[in-house]
């Protein structure tokens, strides 16, 4: 049960709760939330001021009907600010023409031309647009061909997760159709994002892509298959989706590898499962699989993964967001989450921000090392509650976030059981966390940055491994007013830090959209 004093403190102390992938959707099989025995959940929801919140498309900055993301919705939730995202802002410059005087994007054309050397294009092929999309390597395309380039080679990372788990067949379709439109570019190879866009330090799935783009390692017979014949025998052989495919070499050995004088351009633009790819072409000092590329190629990136190879489109720099205006007031903050979601928490949160702000302290618990996290649902989620109690108990922090991955990730799974047993978990956490929070003083804010274990098949019954477009819940639990009720009306997330700002008795900065959630009654 949710704690309730006898008295109002007069604590500013806030502890706002993430619960990653926690949407509000119809009541269905496929909604994990609903089927899950989640008492403390039902009783916040029965008895605890709550609304709901915006957390896709144009509330996170994002194209209409585009759902959102543990990035954009960590992102607007510091920033207190909707921010046009990368997706927008690419396809503004593609639409203005903009695109193709890119100054970065030019230097890798300029760089293949003068050492008669290959044009690689790198990324996911989704039209998801979460972490790269379709329309931007098809510009891509047209610019090298507007420079007269000839070899233009095509690495497709294929999705599985942000689009219905069997669709790469569709998207190498759609690739092939434009290349032969257009008359420039070959597809060479094929491999999941597991591989390719690694976020967790397993270096060994990593090395996997780097081989297949360097040396051509890969499943290929005596004569390798075309990229559709590799993807229609993998889906023959295997009950996988193209999120686990396999390293596929679709040409000839030679074809398309990545050599030191080539360049490169990554069209991914997310940040967080572009870095270990990039790292591996980029890195002067590189120790975590032998390299045979050498010198390094020229490589740009599409978004800031990077501090040393040329970046395409820089975001927008958000200055006075949530950590910034607590760490100006000279109040002690934490952010803890296991692996997956630390950055979240940290970087994200404080507005793409590595370093942590003065009075800033991150912990970060180490996320289970399976290859699917329906084989293990809890996650970290027990240890992670056991870790944050102790800091709790010894009132030295002010603000603290924190993240429950588990309904997301495993989520993405599409194994609707194994989702269930996470979000129960998670409510059982929430059930020995919360009421020591409330005990040692602290207003507690909980709700999630996008939906995904709420809508876990579509309508035909298949798995729907991506985020929905559903709202979150958010819960607030104060003894600071007597009565309050929160705004039930047009709301993001955008509203959480002059929310927590007003709980913590701050003023929210000038650059702020967002307004508080809070109702005095």
């Amino acid at each position: 049960m949710v704690h309730k004093s006898n008295f109002y403190l007069l604590s500013n102390k806030v502890i706002l709760i993430i619960l990653d992938g926690y949407g509000k959707g119809k009541e269905y099989e496929g909604n994990a939330i609903y089927k899950a025995n989640t008492p403390f959940l039902d009783n916040l929801e029965a008895n605890v001021p709550h609304t709901l919140l915006k957390a896709d498309s144009e509330a996170v900055g994002l194209p209409a009907n585009t759902m959102g993301g543990s990035e954009v919705g960590h992102y607007t939730m510091g920033a207190g600010q909707i921010v046009m995202q990368s997706l927008p802002y690419i396809n503004n410059q593609i639409e203005s023409g903009q695109f193709f005087e890119n100054k970065e994007l030019l230097g890798a054309i300029n760089h293949a031309k003068e050492n008669n050397s290959s044009l690689h294009l790198v990324g996911m092929i989704s039209d998801a647009g979460v972490h790269s999309h379709i329309d931007h390597l098809y510009a891509l395309i047209q610019l090298a061909k507007k420079h007269n380039l000839t070899k233009v080679y095509i690495h497709a990372i294929a999705d599985g997760r942000d689009v219905p788990e069997r669709s790469a067949l569709d998207f190498i379709n759609q690739i092939e159709q434009k290349i032969s439109t257009l008359g420039l570019g070959e597809i060479t190879d094929v491999i999941g994002r597991y591989y390719a866009m690694d976020r967790d330090e397993n270096w060994e799935r990593t090395e996997q892509a780097y081989k297949l783009y360097t040396l051509g390692d890969g499943e290929a017979g005596a004569l390798p298959l075309s990229p559709l014949s590799a993807l229609t025998t993998f889906y023959q052989s295997s009950k996988e989706s193209d999120y686990y495919l396999p390293a596929q070499k679709t040409a000839d050995a030679n074809t398309g590898l990545i050599t030191g004088n080539d360049s490169v351009i990554f069209f991914n633009y997310r940040t967080d499962r572009a870095k270990q790819l990039t790292d591996a072409f980029t890195l002067e000092q590189f120790d975590h699989f032998k390299r045979d590329l050498e010198p390094l190629p020229y490589f740009v990136c599409f978004g800031e993964y990077t501090k040393i190879a040329p970046v395409a489109f820089k975001s927008q720099k958000v200055t006075q967001n949530l950590g910034k205006i607590i760490s100006d007031a000279n109040l002690h903050q934490l952010r803890i989450a296991e692996t997956e979601k630390y950055p979240h928490v940290t970087f994200f949160f404080n507005s793409q921000n590595k370093e942590p702000y003065p009075q800033e302290d991150r912990i970060m618990i180490p996320s289970p090392k399976v290859a699917s996290y329906a084989e293990k649902p809890d996650m970290s989620a027990i240890q992670l509650t056991d870790r944050l109690i102790p800091e709790i108990e010894q009132n030295k922090y002010d603000f603290i976030a924190l993240n429950y991955a588990n309904m997301d990730l495993v989520g993405h799974s599409g194994d609707i059981p194994a989702t269930i047993t996470a979000c129960e978990i998670v409510d059982q956490c929430l059930a020995k966390l919360v009421p020591i929070a409330q005990k040692n003083g602290y207003s507690i804010v909980i709700t999630g940055d996008h939906g995904n274990a709420d809508e876990m098949t579509y309508k035909d019954g298949e798995v729907c491994p991506s985020h929905s477009m559903n709202p979150t819940q958010c819960f607030v639990l104060t003894d600071k007013y007597k009565t309050y009720t929160l705004n039930q009306n047009n709301n993001g997330l955008q509203d959480l830090a002059p929310t927590i700002l007003e709980l913590m008795a701050l003023d929210k900065s000038n650059t702020m959209t967002g307004e508080s959630l809070i109702v005095h009654t």
